[in-house]
């Protein structure tokens, strides 16, 4: 088991500080220890008083546990003045946590420690971790003139940049929280399309191949938060993007933040793959929080380890059933929508006849329909299918004389086995990997050519029909009526880990069984 050790304030509360890094250290399944800083009376509207440890006694609580238990990484918070601050003695990885204003808008670190953090932790650190508020703190130290607030994506790139070359020697990486700033997805795009040097990754709702999830929401003009990591000698910075929530349940994100970052490199991952996983743990902290006190209240940190499997929906997560079940079979379901013939019927450049080939030798599709007519609309992608045909000349007789080929007799014959089997839940879910599939390839292919990459084109396509068919509203409108028939049923009933594993094993199969189709025809050749 991974240890972490946390040097930071005690939050009698318990929302903040050491009690929120180790709740988290335990939902990471990491073993935690800590060394207190500072005893703070405070609450969810504020701090009260602080009682600070004396240094050397920090120090013999840093040396009982490093010389009795080995730890994996440290991460230290609330480090109250500049005495304390010379007490800790670290090794990386080291997470850093420049505690300096509590959410609630108290001063929790006396001006003298800024300067020592700055000399004798920065350099030890593998990441920091400050907010805008914090950013610019640090960033004015040593300064005549305050450092400009930062008020758009564009100055907090700059501050994010800035921070590395400022403080040399210094971390290895920063991590600028964007809590306090507000943003659009389309600012976002923008910021992007302007820097080059910037990569987005967009998990939680806006996950890769996760455009069904969103569908009848306008996604560009949706507020996000925008967190950006800059690590030292990389020209890159990442942007990890998430929907923000209108919550008060927002005491002691930072704490949280940085210690599930400490949990992710004790693991020994790649500290991207550590930061992005923290930021979705925190994000479903503040999604799934109960309302605690009379002010900020604190995050859910357990929420991993609940007794249900099944997470409840939210306002920026309204499908969380299906996002589990994408996010769980990721691999095979990017594997799909993301398919060579995909690509290249997006470029406008599949070769009519291996578009010619797909939809002549789907010829089960009508009986597939008449087993899906008493769960959802699937008859729309018949016709489609039908039309299409036309369009390039294959009639309807020849769409009933053609020999099925080897991919539509097994994916059929697997249909009606799951279906003999009198599970009427395995056979949607069967059902509703094509329905879903064709509808997130649709808006996939819309938004990447929206967005002017990979050479993807809608207009002008030969294929603009089909594009825009399963992109279209009323495909859509069939895709969110088998959104919300799953997640009711996830919900009026709850499946047990062995089951849900079932019906992973049907999505997984049937997403392999459309691929199977994509390959067919790419091998036309």
């Amino acid at each position: 088991m991974p240890a972490v050790l946390t040097i930071a304030g005690s939050d009698c509360s318990g929302g903040a500080g050491i009690q929120a890094d180790l709740k988290t250290f335990t939902a990471h399944g990491c073993y935690g220890a800590s060394a207190i800083t500072a005893l703070v009376a405070e609450n969810t509207v504020g701090v009260q008083d602080v009682h600070p440890s004396p240094p050397a006694f920090l120090k013999q609580q840093i040396l009982s546990v490093l010389e009795d238990i080995k730890m994996d990484a440290l991460k230290t918070g609330m480090l109250f003045d500049a005495t304390i601050t010379r007490a800790v003695q670290s090794m990386p990885p080291l997470v850093c946590d420049p505690v300096c204003v509590a959410t609630s808008g108290h001063s929790l670190l006396n001006p003298d420690a800024i300067q020592v953090m700055i000399e004798d932790l920065f350099p030890l650190a593998t990441v920091i971790t400050p907010n805008k508020s914090e950013v610019e703190l640090l960033l004015s130290h040593g300064r005549p003139q305050p450092y400009p607030p930062i008020q758009s994506l564009e100055e907090m790139l700059v501050a994010c940049k800035s921070f590395l070359t400022t403080f040399a020697p210094g971390p290895t990486s920063v991590l600028l929280k964007g809590g306090h700033l507000n943003a659009t997805l389309e600012q976002v795009y923008a910021l992007s399309a302007a820097h080059p040097e910037i990569t987005l990754y967009q998990d939680g709702p806006f996950g890769e191949n996760m455009e069904i999830l969103q569908t009848g929401r306008n996604v560009t003009q949706m507020v996000v938060v925008v967190d950006m990591l800059h690590q030292r000698g990389e020209e890159n910075v990442a942007l990890l993007i998430r929907p923000r929530i209108d919550s008060m349940s927002t005491h002691g994100t930072g704490c949280t933040l940085s210690a599930a970052i400490a949990c992710g490199l004790a693991e020994g991952r790649p500290l991207l793959d550590a930061v992005r996983d923290a930021t979705v743990y925190t994000h479903l902290g503040i999604e799934t929080a109960t309302a605690i006190g009379h002010g900020h209240g604190p995050l859910n940190h357990m929420h991993p380890i609940s007794r249900s499997i099944m997470p409840s929906p939210t306002a920026s997560n309204p499908y969380p059933f299906t996002r589990r079940l994408i996010q769980d079979n990721l691999q095979i379901w990017k594997a799909y929508v993301q398919h060579p013939f995909v690509v290249q019927l997006a470029q406008g450049v599949l070769p009519r006849e291996s578009f010619l080939h797909f939809v002549n030798k789907c010829t089960s599709f009508p009986a597939i329909a008449s087993a899906t007519q008493t769960i959802l609309n699937v008859l729309h992608e018949i016709k489609n299918h039908t039309e299409f045909c036309a369009k390039f000349g294959i009639t309807t007789e020849e769409l009933t004389t053609t020999p099925e080929s080897t991919a539509t007799m097994a994916y059929g014959g697997y249909l009606l086995d799951i279906g003999l089997q009198g599970d009427s839940t395995k056979l949607m879910m069967a059902l509703l990997a094509c329905l879903l599939g064709y509808g997130e390839v649709g808006l996939w292919i819309r938004k990447v050519a929206a967005q002017g990459k990979d050479g993807f084109i809608v207009e002008g396509n030969p294929y603009v029909h089909w594009i825009e068919d399963y992109a279209g509203e009323v495909y859509q409108g069939a895709v969110r009526l088998g959104l919300e028939t799953i997640e009711n049923c996830a919900k009026n009933d709850p499946p047990s880990a062995l089951r849900y594993a079932e019906w992973c094993e049907v999505w997984q199969k049937c997403t392999r069984l459309e691929k199977g189709f994509w390959d067919m025809a790419m091998n036309l050749a």
